[in-house]
């Protein structure tokens, strides 16, 4: 019985930690969606954000049955909870070795998702509109050739007034020589650093948590069958 208690504690705090850790994560992906300001192009390039957002929202309820399971003593909800945890800790598992060994394969895959925009003056007025945006604060032109991505007629955005910034002419005028895709390629690195973090850090959280789960659920089919 002591044990049961122990386990039974330990399994509410994990929760507990669990539950945390997921709204930290739900926290940390709007705000990765909001820095993206919107903009359609980032959102075409940088996709994993939303699935960070439902991975959070998931943690957070499994955080939520896996203290109830352990505080009732439910053994269908501990059950559930340690299924639970252990589908997601596997499609972690899968995305963290992806995303560490598939770093060229990104890159490319940015660059593919990024050339359906182009010609990007066959764009819709919000995609030029987030497109020039983007061109203003990373300081670059176009998005995977430069300047001719835009054909005959280049843009302001494309200006180049910071001039130690590498610069070309084009359309008469000087503009960035370098195409937005670099931008884009460091934002997704730098972003996708943090979510392998993340999900390493959710994974070790998980792995304790199948045990304690497990072991309460063993502790509580044995406590039944001796009082039956």
């Amino acid at each position: 019985m002591a044990l049961n208690k122990c386990v039974k504690y330990l399994l509410f705090l994990f929760n507990l930690l669990f539950w945390i850790s997921g709204c930290i994560i739900l926290g940390v992906s709007i705000y990765l969606k909001v820095s993206k300001n919107g903009n359609v192009i980032m959102d075409e390039a940088v996709p994993f954000v939303d699935l960070l957002i439902a991975v959070g929202v998931i943690i957070m309820v499994l955080g939520f049955l896996g203290c109830c399971g352990a505080i009732k003593e439910n053994r269908c909800m501990l059950i559930l909870f340690f299924v639970g945890l252990l589908l997601i800790f596997i499609l972690l598992l899968i995305a963290g070795i992806l995303g560490a060994v598939g770093e060229k394969k990104s890159q490319v895959w940015v660059k593919e998702s990024l050339g359906k925009l182009l010609p990007l003056r066959d764009q819709k007025p919000d995609v030029q509109t987030d497109m020039q945006k983007l061109e203003v604060e990373a300081k670059c032109c176009g998005l995977i050739n430069g300047a001719s991505d835009w054909g005959p007629t280049v843009p302001s955005s494309c200006n180049c007034v910071d001039t130690a910034q590498a610069c070309q002419l084009a359309d008469g005028r000087q503009v960035y020589s370098t195409p937005c895709v670099k931008f884009v390629t460091s934002f997704m690195e730098k972003h996708a650093i943090i979510a392998l973090g993340i999900a390493f850090g959710v994974a070790v959280l998980m792995l304790f948590g199948m045990a304690f789960a497990m072991t309460l659920y063993c502790q509580i089919g044995k406590r039944d069958a001796n009082t039956a």
